[in-house]
């Protein structure tokens, strides 16, 4: 989707409010591990329901759940090498990243643009 998903006349601009707090679970899941999970139990549970551009940060999120742990987990495996603490740093700093845009673009009532990304 693009940034011409805006707001719908009609329409509430709390709609993104729950995309928001998931983005705040997720970034708290950064030091309380389950907030996470929690986060993206949420995503699908409200996803079906939520008006089109809300929709895409849900997508985005639960993208960014699932390709995250993926990357941690392959951060987790090769640590023996060495290489695997920079696969895990880089996830952290990837993680931190997609979270923060996405509350920059809830913020302004915005869809994600590319939420099926695997980068930012």
């Amino acid at each position: 989707m693009s940034d011409q998903i805006v707001i719908p006349p009609g329409s509430s601009p709390t709609e993104g409010n729950s995309a928001n707090l998931i983005y705040i679970l997720y970034l708290a899941s950064l030091v309380v591990g389950i907030t996470g999970l929690i986060g993206v139990i949420m995503a699908y549970v409200y996803q079906g329901a939520a008006p089109p551009w809300v929709q895409t940060h849900y997508r985005f999120q639960i993208r960014t759940f699932w390709i995250g742990l993926l990357y941690g987990l392959i951060g987790a495996a090769t640590a023996w090498f060495g290489v695997g603490f920079l696969i895990i740093l880089f996830t952290v700093v990837w993680y931190i990243v997609r979270c923060v845009k996405g509350m920059q673009r809830i913020a302004q009532s915005l869809a994600y643009d590319n939420a099926g990304t695997w980068l930012w």
